[in-house]
């Protein structure tokens, strides 16, 4: 059983920083693209930035030159540094894997959720 537990969130001030991490474990052979998702209240769940395990990052357009997102491929572990934050940065941060748990097929799993909130 595949499980990615996410940390690190909570309440700061505009301007602040965070920084999530989620850990993959259980059994499986590897893990190809990680990434981090957000949903807002009422909006759609979309993607906010992720990282192949060669370190290729990719960045939506309005956390560019904010938001750093990393891994450890040692500790099965992405990571999203998030700085000058925004009250639009407001919500649910989800973390993302596709991970390899036998044979070819690639599966994607998903974070339990853990909810960011910057204050005005």
């Amino acid at each position: 059983q595949v499980q990615l537990v996410e940390s690190g969130g909570g309440l700061v001030q505009a301007g602040g920083s965070l920084r999530l991490s989620c850990a993959a474990s259980g059994r499986f052979f590897s893990i190809n693209l990680m990434g981090w998702y957000r949903q807002a209240p009422g909006k759609q769940r979309e993607l906010v930035s992720s990282i192949t395990g060669g370190g290729t990052t990719n960045y939506a357009d309005d956390v560019k030159g904010r938001f750093t997102i990393s891994r450890d491929n040692a500790k099965n572990t992405v990571y999203l540094q998030m700085s000058s934050l925004k009250p639009e940065d407001t919500a649910v941060y989800y973390c993302n894997a596709e991970i390899r748990t036998g044979g070819i097929t690639l599966t994607k799993y998903w974070g339990q959720g853990t909810q960011v909130t910057v204050s005005s």
